[in-house]
């Protein structure tokens, strides 16, 4: 029977009215607004609604300028760092046998789902299974200013190797074979220098968004013409672009179309398919193996010699389930490989397994601290780049965040302090261009607890410690460490709104700046001193 709701065009606003209030009702508990999304795909789904041409448009929009704003900061070379390529490949393998023999032995119970499910399909299942939500982790990343850290560049070279798994996987099972024009796509690689001149000439406005809709889609319409995904053509534009100076401030520009786009997309996981009990109880099994699927992320991490601190937050970024389950179980169904009753079952164990990770990701810094001496056990003596020890016993202000205001307080007081300032820059990239310009710059993470322990005794010696990062959850997430670490000394603060302010002043913060406000009472003092001279 339809309802109401069934019958309303897509396009209705009372979709994203619903959409909005979820996401604001979750906001106030402190949970990320894409859970509330979620849930309003589920209570839309309840009602009888169903996904159509609007909400597929709006969710295939953003996750196309999603995985272009990934390919403008990646970093090629990194896809070949073991711990990226070796942990995403062991991992993909153990998860799928694993997962394939509880299937097979789920088979042996009366569970009409598993009747004649044969070891290849539980195959097929495990394997879908075993990769991670790109969505859900570069969202998370996002709100937490954490996509540059060393963390963060791990799990997205992870969901990279798993998302070209997943690419030829789709194509080999679906018997698309690009076309023999595919092999003109290596034309791009010349033509990344016109691309970039044009980016560069693109100004800051309007234009400058327009520019990067137009590579993320015309890229994305170029790779399906020649029989190959779509997602992967603004991929692999963005990945042209990447390293211009200008790619920041572009990847910036479409934060907001992205973010409102991205809505249709969890939208549309809530309203899938409609699970029974059998499905749900299914579904129940999964989620109970997410756990051992997150220990192997660590496992492996600690493996390839990353600290304990940074396999946690790693695998924690990485412990969910992913929008791939949902893509090949369309298509598994529609060849019968799989009953339907499956799509409901990836749908619902996708949603979940979102709704599971956000809160965990939230307070995986106190379960750290909680577990530290336990997670410390396991980790290797030997150290990556950017993990190593630091000797900061002289120094008596630390800088988090190297960007363009972090850099400016260096300049200004390093005449003065001379080698007691440090400047802590999460990018290792950005912080080795820092000390070429013979600035004492290190690699590292305000909010990681480990940072710390790589410092000896710093923070018991500390008398300032200046947080310029890049989001305000950043700060606050530092601030708030460093007090929980019986910090005595003081600390300062940047922050963009006059609400971010008060919630600084709020925590302990000694003094926060509105960078807006200050520019401008910093051109009225310049622009005084200079009439008066007149």
């Amino acid at each position: 029977m339809e309802t109401l709701l069934s019958s309303i065009h897509p396009s209705d606003p009372i979709w994203i009215a619903i959409a909005f209030v979820c996401g604001f009702l979750v906001k106030l508990i402190g949970l990320p607004p894409l859970v509330g999304f979620l849930f309003a795909g589920f209570i839309l789904n309840v009602l009888g609604a169903e996904g159509g041409e609007f909400l597929s448009t709006t969710a295939d929009l953003g996750i196309t300028l999603l995985l272009f704003t990934i390919g403008l900061k990646l970093k090629i070379k990194s896809l070949a760092r073991p711990e990226i390529w070796g942990v995403a490949s062991i991992h993909m393998v153990l998860v799928t046998l694993l997962l394939s023999v509880i299937i097979i032995l789920l088979a042996k119970f009366n569970i009409s789902l598993f009747h004649d499910i044969d070891f290849k399909t539980a195959l097929l299942i495990g394997f879908v299974l075993s990769f991670s939500s790109t969505v859900f982790a570069i969202k998370i990343l996002d709100e937490m200013g954490a996509t540059a850290s060393a963390h963060g560049n791990i799990s997205i070279g992870v969901l990279v190797i798993q998302d070209i798994a997943a690419v030829i996987f789709l194509a080999v099972s679906a018997g698309k074979i690009p076309s023999i024009w595919a092999v003109g796509l290596l034309l791009l690689i010349p033509l990344r220098h016109l691309l970039r001149k044009a980016l560069e000439y693109s100004g800051h406005g309007e234009l400058l968004v327009l520019f990067g809709i137009v590579i993320a889609l015309g890229g994305a319409d170029i790779f399906e013409l020649v029989g190959m995904k779509g997602d992967v053509g603004a991929l692999v534009l963005g990945m042209l672009l990447a390293n211009h100076p200008k790619s920041n401030e572009l990847s910036r520009a479409l934060l907001s179309f992205k973010d409102l786009f991205l809505v249709g997309f969890f939208l549309s996981v809530g309203m899938t398919a409609l699970p029974g009990w059998e499905e749900l109880w299914v579904a129940l099994v999964f989620l109970l193996f997410l756990p051992i699927k997150t220990a192997i992320y660590f496992g492996l991490f600690n493996i390839f010699l990353l600290r304990a601190s940074t396999s946690w937050r790693s695998s924690l970024n990485l412990a969910n389930y992913s929008e791939f389950g949902l893509i090949v179980g369309s298509l598994a169904t529609a060849y019968g490989w799989l009953p339907k009753e499956w799509l409901a079952v990836f749908a619902i164990v996708l949603s979940a397994s979102f709704i599971l990770s956000a809160p965990l990701v939230s307070i995986r810094d106190h379960l750290y601290r909680r577990w530290r001496y336990n997670f410390k056990r396991m980790e290797r003596r030997q150290r990556l780049t950017g993990e190593e020890n630091l000797d900061l016993k002289h120094i008596e202000v630390v800088i988090f965040g190297m960007g363009r205001m972090g850099s400016a307080v260096y300049q200004a007081i390093e005449p003065d302090l001379k080698t007691r300032v440090v400047g802590v820059e999460i990018d290792n990239d950005r912080s080795i261009k820092h000390r070429q310009m013979n600035r004492q710059v290190v690699t590292g993470d305000a909010t990681n607890p480990d940072f710390w322990s790589r410092a000896p005794g710093l923070i018991d010696r500390l008398q300032w410690v200046l947080l310029t990062l890049p989001t305000h959850n950043a700060n606050m997430s530092a601030a708030l460490l460093l007090q929980e670490m019986g910090f005595k000394g003081k600390i300062a603060a940047t922050s963009k709104y006059d609400d971010e302010v008060d919630q600084l002043n709020k925590i302990g913060v000694d003094c926060s700046f509105n960078i807006y406000a200050e520019a401008g009472v910093g051109f009225a003092n310049d622009m005084k001193r200079r009439l008066i001279r007149t």
